[in-house]
């Protein structure tokens, strides 16, 4: 033990590093140390028992022997497949500080005890938080957390409630992380908010022995009068682009009308055809009296001879 101890405590290991590197590398031993601290205790804690300690286990193992064939029943506990169990004999995690399972196994009667913890995926959501962005929008935005158990014994070691303890950290995180971000970006950047609070998270659970897998935000709620002001630019947006297209329409079909003229002008059989197919449509499409003035070059010859 003094060996691990030595190794977390001294600054110039790995082949004497500059004290820059150790300065980086010295918060992430203390963190491992800290983490680990239950297991490297637990491995000791055989070692250490004192006389009283060590009578009361014998005499538990007299009580079992003679009361075998009833409390053999009591005494032999299962676990299923997605469950650890850790085991703490006198107050001290029993086996190294590891966690036992799948299957069954021994407990003493009176000095040990235990307590089941899940390793599967755990999924919760967060609350609606009320969030004051960068540029001052009160928003209300919610989240879900997937998360799972990596350590069973740290995590029952290390603090109180892990799930609890994580619900909290989930909420003040989402604030933390939204507070320094304009709506704007809160609206474009949900997958990147998403990774900051999740290596956050991970980062913040990983001395509780729990891993965060995955955050996402589930809906940005915007106050009532910021959505009208949002609908109101976004409809002017949309009229000033159909104003722009209806007047690029009309500078098209002038062009196109003016270059149609100049071939009538040039061709005055090409006129002639054009009363002609205009007579046809509006014949086809009403059937009423139509006025339809006479070309000028079947008129123009009767002008000049009456004159």
């Amino acid at each position: 033990m003094a060996a691990k101890g030595a190794e977390y405590d001294n600054p110039m290991l790995e082949g004497g590093m500059g004290s820059s590197q150790d300065s980086t590398r010295r918060p992430q031993q203390q963190q491992q140390q800290q983490r680990y601290d239950v297991v490297i205790g637990a491995e000791s804690s055989e070692a250490s028992l004192d006389c009283f300690s060590v009578l009361l286990i014998a005499l538990s193992y007299l009580l079992f022997i003679i009361t075998s064939p009833i409390t053999i029943w009591t005494c032999i506990k299962i676990v299923t497949e997605y469950e650890r169990a850790v085991i703490f004999r006198l107050g001290r995690l029993r086996g190294g500080g590891g966690a036992v399972g799948p299957g069954w196994f021994f407990v003493l009667p009176c000095i040990d005890t235990y307590m089941k913890v899940d390793l599967r995926s755990v999924s919760f959501d967060v609350p609606p938080q009320e969030i004051l962005t960068k540029d001052s929008v009160t928003v209300a935005v919610d989240a879900v957390v997937y998360y799972r158990v990596s350590s069973p014994a740290v995590a029952v070691a290390n603090v109180e409630d892990f799930a609890r303890n994580t619900r909290l950290l989930a909420a003040t995180t989402l604030r933390n992380a939204l507070g320094t971000r304009t709506l704007a970006e809160i609206l474009s950047q949900r997958e990147e908010v998403s990774t900051h609070m999740q290596e956050t998270l991970d980062e913040a659970t990983d001395p509780w022995g729990v891993k965060v897998e995955r955050v996402e935000i589930k809906d940005v709620r915007l106050p009532m009068q910021l959505q009208r002001a949002m609908a109101a630019e976004a409809e002017a947006a949309r009229e000033a682009k159909a104003k722009v297209i209806a007047a690029e329409g009309e500078n098209r079909a002038s062009r196109a009308l003016k270059e149609a003229a100049d071939v009538m002008a040039d061709s005055p059989c090409a006129l002639q055809l054009r009363y002609l197919q205009t007579l046809n449509t509006i014949s086809a499409e009403k059937n009423s009296t139509i006025v339809f003035p006479l070309p000028m070059d079947i008129i123009g010859p009767m002008l000049n001879r009456s004159s």
